[in-house]
């Protein structure tokens, strides 16, 4: 299955991502540099991550660390703000890079067919978000990279507002409180902090697989379908005869 197989190549490079990003990008070092402004500053890269569309920020191990760092007093400021400030600063990331796609995207897809660009690969997107939309937007937020550009997708295909921002909501409020409050928790467990993003998409994988099933079940549905209709030397489904 395609969905499995993409995935399956996602979780070992999870795991390296603090391997091949510099190391100024660690998290413990950006909020010990931000020093007083730490707040502020977790808030900043947050808000980047998700809305100005660059991936290689460390989101979900900054989000733990800053919530580990409040429960061992290396952090002076409340648990609550710092979490009401990461749900903010995460719901309006994902706002602001959804009306970027919802804006631009219209500009760079309005042309017509070529070997590289379809129409109906526009059409495919747009129902895709509105069957899927909802949960995509949830579950992208737990994935490095993906989150980044889920929203934008979801403004190029045009995913109704109301229903993107109520999900938008719910997932700000999951990842952006749940991963600090995850971190608050159980941030002086070593395997854990060292390992937090792996261990998220190991939560998605699992979310995502009813998903994929779907998805597959759909799929050899449509291929049993046409193979049918071969046999009988109809034409394919959807395609009236001359």
């Amino acid at each position: 299955m395609p969905e499995l197989t993409a995935l399956a190549q996602v979780l070992p490079a999870v795991g390296q991502l603090h391997a091949l990003g510099p190391s100024w990008l660690n998290p413990d070092h950006l909020i010990t540099t931000f020093g007083t402004y730490a707040l502020i500053g977790v808030c900043i890269i947050v808000f980047i991550e998700t809305g100005l569309l660059f991936p290689l920020l460390p989101g979900d191990s900054l989000l733990f660390t800053a919530g580990a760092f409040v429960a061992q007093d290396k952090l002076h400021f409340p648990l609550w703000l710092l979490c009401g400030l990461l749900f903010a600063a995460a719901f309006l990331g994902d706002q602001t890079a959804y009306w970027i796609g919802r804006r631009m995207g219209p500009r760079i897809f309005n042309r017509p067919d070529s070997r590289i660009f379809k129409q109906s690969h526009i059409t495919e997107t747009n129902a895709y978000f509105e069957r899927y939309g909802g949960r995509t937007v949830i579950i992208a937020r737990f994935v490095p990279f993906v989150r980044t550009y889920s929203a934008v997708a979801a403004g190029v295909g045009k995913m109704r507002y109301p229903h993107f921002a109520a999900f938008d909501a719910v997932g700000a409020l999951l990842w952006g409180v749940g991963v600090t409050l995850l971190g608050f928790a159980l941030g002086n467990i070593p395997f854990i902090k060292s390992n937090i993003e792996l261990l998220l998409v190991l939560v998605v994988a699992v979310s995502v697989l009813p998903i994929a099933v779907e998805l597959w079940r759909k799929r050899r549905k449509a291929a049993a379908e046409a193979a049918a209709f071969a046999e009988i030397g109809g034409a394919e489904p959807g395609v009236s005869r001359p």
